[in-house]
């Protein structure tokens, strides 16, 4: 009797400690996310992300990003920025480029607080394809392929969601492997 009630309570211990695992945010970049910290605060911490950073920085979309939202922000990765054409991003970071870095950076936001099963679901609910219209003005189709979201940017480039749903106090993040850029 004391054995069967032992395994029932090792049983729902470990029941708990996976639905606690569930629950709980992916890492980015090696570093741990925290739905109690803003979009800002998480990514200064992923390694995966410095790039992003920067130009968010140098755009001067900080304040805008610590802020209330919701947002929903597909944060490109330093390999997304190196993918682009040699000297794009240097030139970008300058001074009297901060317009047009801006627009770029504001094409990956989304001013509601959107998970991937909520973007799936309005994939479906549309044909397989749904437009998202970002805070830069830009319009980016999203596709579900296999459990999978993939955006195509303005200019036919399409990226994919690497790591979905990491959730920020102020919105989430969805990692993508590609720089979506707007029609210039």
């Amino acid at each position: 009797m004391i054995k069967s009630v032992l395994r029932g309570f090792a049983l729902a211990t470990a029941m708990s400690a996976v639905a606690f695992a569930a629950a709980k945010n992916p890492t980015v970049g090696g570093a741990a996310m925290f739905d109690s910290k803003n979009i800002i605060e998480n990514a200064v911490n992923s390694k995966d992300h410095t790039t992003l950073v920067a130009a968010v920085k140098a755009a001067g979309l900080v304040s805008t990003l610590e802020g209330k939202g919701p947002f929903t922000v597909f944060a490109p990765t330093n390999e997304a920025f190196a993918a682009l054409p040699k000297g794009t991003v240097d030139t970008l970071l300058k001074p009297e480029n901060k317009a047009t870095l801006a627009k770029v950076l504001t094409c990956h936001v989304v001013a509601a607080d959107a998970m991937a099963k909520t973007v799936a679901k309005m994939i479906k609910d549309d044909g397989g394809e749904h437009d998202i219209k970002t805070v830069g003005g830009c319009v980016l189709k999203a596709k579900e392929n296999m459990g999978k979201i993939t955006l195509t940017d303005e200019n036919g480039g399409v990226s994919h969601v690497t790591i979905a749903d990491v959730k920020q106090s102020n919105g989430v993040i969805h990692v993508v492997d590609k720089v979506l850029l707007p029609k210039m």
